[in-house]
């Protein structure tokens, strides 16, 4: 182990590593002997702007929801790669970061991150982008899969790579844009995948990756440009979750209480 003290100075928007628009920061102790493991920017709601308003730029004139499926799994093709060559840098950080033991640091949160990626990657060539399909009255319909928009994907701390995996890998290979919210207890492993989605090279602005509190995740929820929220935590910040999304007609997933 040894990670070394985490000073995150910035925060990944749009492609790029920017300044925060505030001195806000998330400081992590450590949850085996309580020293301070460093500390990252909180971003507000100014930031969560900035990530969303990159988010649109990307969907609507960008390329990532233009690629050729075969495109997009090269892409992500090659942030599996590099993420497989980081398991142990991974494991080590979320080990001291979230107190795991290290071998299930490894199996069940790092490498499972990783896995969920290779795995969404390998079922791209058995989903059915199109399909023609027979109806009642003779004629036939054509359905075309096509992404949704900005994705907001929130995620909880304790199995934090596990889920913000689950969300990130199928929305990007779907075509979608996303902005990444982990929690404030456990931001730096998705401020680790954001350095590497950057070394990767995907398009600018597909992902961004902000920590934050609650109310600027409350504000990234409400955003009249986000189209799908997909949350995983507590019950309770699942029901407000949903009735915003319900007000606004926006779609949402919801992974609630364990």
């Amino acid at each position: 182990m040894g990670i070394g003290q985490q000073d995150w100075q910035h925060l990944f928007i749009g492609g790029e590593w920017v300044a925060p628009s505030s001195r806000e920061r998330i400081e992590i102790v450590s949850p085996h002997d309580e020293t301070l493991l460093g500390s990252c920017p909180a971003a507000n709601e100014e930031d969560m702007d900035r990530a969303v308003a990159a988010a649109r730029r990307a969907f609507e004139d960008g390329p990532w929801p233009r690629m050729a499926v075969e495109e997009r799994v090269a892409a992500l093709r090659r942030l599996a790669d590099r993420y497989e060559a980081g398991l142990d840098e991974m494991t080590d950080l979320l080990t001291e970061e979230i107190g795991t033991p290290i071998a299930f640091g490894r199996l069940g949160q790092s490498w499972a991150g990783w896995a969920l990626l290779d795995t969404t990657l390998q079922l791209a060539d058995d989903t059915p982008w199109e399909q023609e399909r027979p109806s009642m009255i003779g004629a036939s319909a054509l359905v075309r899969r096509v992404p949704v928009g900005v994705v907001a994907a929130i995620a909880p701390w304790n199995f934090p790579q596990v889920t913000i995996m689950a969300k990130l890998a199928p929305a990007l290979l779907a075509g979608c844009t996303v902005v990444v919210k982990p929690a404030p207890q456990s931001p730096f492993d998705a401020l680790l995948l954001a350095q590497w989605i950057d070394e990767v090279g995907l398009p600018e602005g597909v992902v961004s990756v902000v920590p934050a509190g609650n109310d600027a995740a409350e504000h990234l929820v409400r955003h009249p440009d986000v189209d799908k929220v997909a949350f995983t935590g507590s019950t309770a910040v699942g029901r407000r979750i949903g009735a915003i999304c319900g007000e606004q007609v926006k779609r949402c997933s919801l992974e609630l209480g364990g």
